[in-house]
């Protein structure tokens, strides 16, 4: 898809299909109102017979509107004033993209940025629009041998704005852009299975990120197994020894900002397909496992999104990746391993596997020393249940660093909510045998475990990110979801604009 800004006032601007709003009941927006006037009121008597009420979703196509330019006109209900928020925005620019698919319209100026969306200026509103637009449009089907969808027709879409708009819509656009394509390579990444999407993989989709930027500061070292060993990973290894498929340390750098500038650190969590290992899984949605790598796909997005806006900021994504399956030489319940941070872990439950991965890559993060940490990991089902999936979960140890990203959640609308990380649930790791156990049992499953991660941030800045809820969608619908790469890019975005105010 193409996007521009189209200023201009909408009765004369030429194009194939002209889309304006409807409130409800029956209420022109600012644009729908410049196109009844030039009609002759033309809209008013059509609104006036009850064709649209203007509820969220309704649209409504006209041919051959008098005293205008576009050959077409779509009306699209926006619900009521007071109602209109981000979901009922992204609702109606999802109708109106469906609509422009059915007509086999190829490009069309669309108005709905004048939409008095609740707390969203012209800025957010183009961005949501956008972000949106490539949501609506995207597709998962390269493993069909007959692709389901026809081929749509619509490849431009134009955003009318105010001339005193512009400068900041054009912005939006582009950030939108980059943001949506992080999405889309953290998307294909998870909604790909087990069989194709291996930690080789991940590893050779992060060389071909790499390859794709020649001219940016971007590079790329894995880490191979006898690596890890060397240094000692030996809770990431204890997890991998179950699976054929050989383990890789993904660490890519970019490098845009100042020389010397400590950088933000990303870790994702990169299970490729979690079984549960000898603590196996029921079979019922183990196929949706595959999404197990969600972290590491959104790092891997964040980075291409900070790299498509040229981002000053130094970051350093960090995607540890393996399998977790039952094979005779995977770890037991009751084995004890030594993490790299030199603590011992007895495992309990092997299913609680992605603390185990995570909290080596943690570790190695210090020796960038990062000014702060980030680790995104579908991690708990506790966090689904406390939570749905509407908000991803926030553990941190740093209060400045937990508000940012409370902040950019609300910017991007890519949410999270905090929970707490306090010294008494430290109690429920004790072990018998080792340093500590790798749960803590059923009471605040998700807390206990940001609680294990914590005792590898001790020298880190740290954010925990628990996106089990959010990463992906199941049922009918079942597919990825590309969170939290908004909520990140975003995070990112916001530091780069108060470091350049300082």
């Amino acid at each position: 898809m193409e996007y521009r800004i189209q200023s201009g006032h909408p009765e004369k601007l030429s194009t194939e299909c002209l889309v304006v709003g409807v409130l409800e009941p029956r209420r022109l927006t600012p644009s729908a109102q410049r196109l009844d006037e030039a009609s002759g009121g033309f809209l008013t008597k059509l609104l006036q017979q009850g064709d649209l009420e203007g509820r969220t979703g309704q649209t409504l196509l006209l041919y051959n509107v008098p005293g205008i330019l576009a050959e077409r006109v779509l009306l699209v209900g926006a619900g009521k004033e007071q109602d209109l928020g981000d979901i009922q925005y992204r609702d109606a620019i999802a109708k109106t993209i469906n609509a422009l698919w059915d007509t086999g319209t190829t490009e069309a100026v669309i108005t709905l940025t004048d939409l008095p969306v609740r707390g969203r200026d012209a800025h957010g509103r183009v961005r949501m629009a956008t972000e949106a637009v490539e949501n609506t449009t995207y597709r998962f089907d390269q493993l069909k041998s007959k692709k389901e969808t026809p081929p749509r027709t619509l490849c431009n879409v134009a955003w009318s704005l105010p001339d005193d708009d512009l400068t900041v819509g054009t912005q939006a656009m582009r950030e939108a852009i980059a943001i949506s394509a992080g999405v889309r390579l953290a998307k294909d990444l998870a909604n790909l299975p087990g069989n194709f999407c291996t930690p080789t993989y991940l590893a050779e989709q992060a060389k071909a990120l790499v390859d794709a930027y020649p001219n940016q500061p971007l590079t790329l070292e894995v880490l191979e197994q006898e690596d890890m060993a060397r240094l000692g990973m030996g809770a990431l290894l204890a997890v991998a020894q179950g699976s054929r498929q050989p383990p890789k340390f993904i660490i890519l750098r970019y490098l845009g900002g100042q020389e010397g500038e400590k950088p933000v650190v990303l870790v994702g969590k990169g299970i490729t397909f979690d079984s549960g290992g000898i603590s196996l899984k029921s079979g019922d949605k183990m196929d949706e496992m595959k999404f197990d790598m969600s972290g590491a796909a959104a790092v891997l997005g964040s980075i291409k999104a900070a790299v498509e806006l040229s981002l000053a900021v130094n970051l350093v994504g960090i995607a540890p990746a393996t399998e977790n399956l039952p094979d005779g030489n995977a770890i037991k319940p009751g084995d004890i391993v030594t993490s790299f941070s030199g603590q011992t872990i007895e495992i309990i439950n092997t299913d609680a596997e992605g603390r185990l991965i995570l909290c080596d890559a943690l570790t190695y993060a210090e020796r960038f020393e990062p000014v702060v940490t980030i680790d995104i990991a579908t991690l708990t089902g506790a966090c689904v249940v406390a939570l749905g999936k509407h908000p991803s979960g926030l553990f941190a140890n740093h209060p400045p660093l937990a508000s940012d990203l409370l902040n950019a959640g609300r910017t991007s609308g890519d949410r999270v909510w905090e929970l707490p990380l306090w010294e008494e649930y430290q109690d429920q790791l004790k072990s018998n045998f080792a340093d500590m156990s790798n749960v803590g049992g059923r009471e605040g499953g998700a807390i206990t475990a940001a609680c294990f991660l914590s005792r590898y941030t001790k020298k880190l800045h740290w954010a925990h990110l628990d996106i089990a809820g959010t990463a992906w969608i199941g049922g009918d619908k079942k597919g990825a979801t590309g969170r939290p790469v908004p909520l990140l890019v975003q995070y990112l975005i916001d530091r780069c604009i108060h470091q350049s105010n300082e």
